[in-house]
């Protein structure tokens, strides 16, 4: 499992944190373009590194505040991810008030919902890893990606 933190350049700080808390406590492994110098490629180029880091990835969780509004690169991973049935949350710390493309899916607000979320992924890496066994690759994403919102939601409260 390997999740994708998708940020604003002015949330460096926030994703930090984030991938830091799930490395150290969860033991999830994380991809941080802050940490990796081949993600200071532009344009084209760009869109097609990320693309591949996120084919490595398995979910992505966006990091979003104020400052993601200024982004074009937020919501093309979003849509990456989309497109590949991965497992997708927002983490909105503060007063972020989230648009309307991003309600539905499970959002964070804390550090404590932080480690909901990577309780929910464990669980359905676990469900990946059974369905595969009798399903296809597609349709035991799909069914542990609903898996994985279900859970998460529930321990939320959305």
């Amino acid at each position: 499992m390997k999740v994708f933190l998708s940020h604003q350049k002015a949330d460096s700080e926030t994703a930090g944190i984030i991938a830091t808390r799930l490395k150290l406590y969860h033991q999830i492994d994380v991809y941080l373009d802050v940490v990796d110098p081949n993600a200071s490629t532009t344009g084209d180029d760009l869109g097609e590194y990320l693309r591949q880091q996120l084919s490595i990835c398995t979910q992505l969780m966006a990091v979003v505040s104020a400052a993601t509004k200024t982004s074009w690169w937020v919501p093309w991973e979003i849509g990456v991810a989309t497109e590949k049935d991965y497992p997708i949350a927002t983490f909105a710390g503060g007063y972020t008030t989230l648009p309307e493309y991003l309600r539905k899916w499970p959002y964070l607000q804390s550090m404590s919902d932080v480690d909901a979320y990577a309780e929910a992924s464990k669980m359905a890496q676990r469900e990946f890893k059974n369905r595969r066994t009798y399903q296809t690759d597609s349709l035991a994403r799909r069914s542990s990606t609903k898996d994985f919102y279900r859970v998460l939601r529930s321990s939320l409260r959305q």
